[in-house]
């Protein structure tokens, strides 16, 4: 039985990424270890899900989020209390902004980022019935 998802990245600049996610995204610092010249730091995220999509979806989410294709193969993506603070949080804090908070098809509303350690990051906030 699997307890937990721990998506791995290797950032070329640590400390880059380390301040984005930690201090900026807020993600709480579970643990943090280091090995000879090296350095790995764990980063709570709460829930975690696999989601998997065929390719026609993934274009189809790229359409509704930003209006075309721009994901690889893999996108981070972070529920958030308020989309637009956090999307404003990010960007201040070193994100560039790929599209601005879009209501989407599924009641959600989703902003699209370019993230340091070369991560895509969709933010989104549900919006309810």
């Amino acid at each position: 039985m699997v307890r937990e998802l721990r998506l791995v990245v290797t950032a070329t600049d640590y400390e880059e990424a380390l301040a984005f996610y930690r201090d900026v995204l807020g993600l709480p610092q579970r643990a943090a270890f280091s090995s000879p010249g090296g350095r790995v730091t764990i980063l709570e995220a709460g829930r975690a899900t696999l989601e998997i999509a065929d390719p026609p979806h993934a274009a189809y989410i790229d359409d509704v989020e930003v209006g075309e294709r721009v994901a690889g193969h893999v996108r981070v993506a972070f529920q958030v209390d308020d989309v637009t603070v956090a999307t404003g949080d990010l960007v201040d804090g070193g994100a560039t902004l790929i599209a601005e908070p879009t209501r989407t098809p599924w009641n959600s509303l989703n902003s699209r980022l370019s993230a340091p350690a070369g991560l895509q990051l969709t933010l989104f906030e549900e919006l309810g019935e």
